[in-house]
């Protein structure tokens, strides 16, 4: 019998977050990086850089959509990240909660703050 097996049962520990938030962060990684690489072919194309021209690349739908996706994906990775070093290195259980309920408030003011500079008028 194996150290990591009860009986016929494999012994599970762990948050079980594994595969799924590596597989999360992979995506949203892969989102970052489309936002990128479309922000880096704007800024390689020929044209003035001012305000004007910035302004019309987010005055169109595509753009706020791919970036409110962006910033969605940045939150859930940073989400991630930041449970991660929260769960392995703050070993109050109570220390460990604030600082998780202060970093989701934190991420969704900033999710909100990107909806309104993104669609306000």
């Amino acid at each position: 019998m194996e150290h990591h097996q009860i009986g016929n049962k494999r012994l599970v520990v762990g948050a079980h977050y594994g595969l799924r938030d590596w597989m999360a962060q992979r995506v949203t990684a892969a989102v970052i990086a489309v936002f990128a690489v479309v922000m880096l072919v704007y800024f390689l194309s020929p044209g003035p850089l001012d305000y004007a021209r910035w302004h019309a690349l987010f005055a169109q739908e595509w753009m706020k959509l791919l970036t409110f996706v962006t910033v969605l994906a940045l939150i859930y990775h940073v989400w991630v990240g930041m449970r991660d070093i929260w769960m392995d290195y703050v070993k109050p259980v109570s220390v460990r909660l604030l600082l998780q309920i202060g970093t989701i408030l934190w991420l969704l003011a900033c999710a909100g703050w990107a909806l309104q500079v993104l669609w306000r008028a």
